[in-house]
């Protein structure tokens, strides 16, 4: 079992800044790969962002040149540093881990943190 727990949300205005973090239970470069998710009201769960244990690195359309993810592997936590944030990256955020310790193709998903943009 792998453990997530995120922190970083908040409310912040429209160009404003935010640095989530999930802090895992495991050695994260244990685990084949993690990545940050978002879900807004009345919306599937989309990837925002996400890293292999290989070492590449993906981000969706709409984040590119804003969100940057990073990992710290002494603290086990993975962060989503998020600027120039718009009303639509308005969405609950959720860390997940797939594979490493969980198990070939099983995945771990935080509780989730709400991240809210004011125009």
């Amino acid at each position: 079992q792998v453990q997530l727990v995120e922190s970083g949300g908040g409310l912040v205005q429209a160009g404003g800044s935010l640095r989530l973090s999930c802090a895992a239970s495991v050695n994260i470069f244990s685990i084949n790969a993690m990545g940050w998710y978002r879900q807004a009201l009345g919306k599937q769960r989309e990837l925002v962002a996400g890293f292999s244990r290989r070492g590449s690195t993906n981000y969706a359309d709409s984040v590119k040149g804003r969100f940057t993810i990073s990992a710290d592997n002494i603290k086990n936590t993975v962060y989503l540093q998020m600027n120039s944030l718009k009303p639509e990256d308005t969405a609950v955020y959720y860390c997940n881990a797939e594979g490493g310790p969980l198990g070939v193709g099983k995945i771990s998903w935080g509780q989730g943190t709400q991240v809210t943009v004011s125009s």
